[in-house]
């Protein structure tokens, strides 16, 4: 049996050690990449694995609450049974984690090319870790001037 609350913790530290890398190191080649397969990788193999044996019933899921344990994303009634178990949260938060790691990686290294100020980047990543659609649609809103300026928008 699994110790989801285990996965939930850990998947928790590997996301805000990728973050605490992106906002507070230096940005060196050697850095992002570890960003991107130490962090966004493994926290996307510990999804798929999940997510897979689960719904494979090669994973656990006793608290389930679909009938017969088959995922249903077709209606609000079926998505909120998939998040009724330890296991549909874990998985569907390691999801949103992978996603906004992505996210704050792609914002980092389009800042830098952009010659953008780590002041500025800090706090458009730090919403972006915390809510992230709406630190991406911030970034974009910032982003668009300045690619403009270096004509990449024309």
């Amino acid at each position: 049996m699994i110790d989801w609350g285990l996965v939930f913790n850990a998947v928790n530290i590997l996301a805000a050690l990728g973050w605490a890398a992106l906002i507070l190191l230096p940005r060196r080649a050697a850095l992002l990449s570890a960003v991107l397969y130490l962090g966004v990788g493994l926290l996307c193999l510990i999804y798929g694995t999940g997510l897979i044996g689960v719904l494979s019933g090669l994973i656990g899921n006793p608290t389930a609450g679909t009938a017969g344990g088959g995922a249903d994303f077709t209606s609000i009634a079926g998505v909120r049974a998939i998040f009724a178990s330890d296991a549909g949260v874990v998985i569907g938060w390691t999801h949103y984690l992978a996603f906004d790691l992505f996210v704050g990686l792609w914002i980092v290294r389009d800042a830098d090319a952009k010659r953008l100020s780590r002041w500025v980047q800090a706090p458009i990543l730090l919403v972006t870790f915390i809510a992230g659609p709406l630190g991406l649609l911030i970034w974009l809103l910032l982003r668009e001037p300045s690619a403009r300026r270096q004509g990449r928008f024309r």
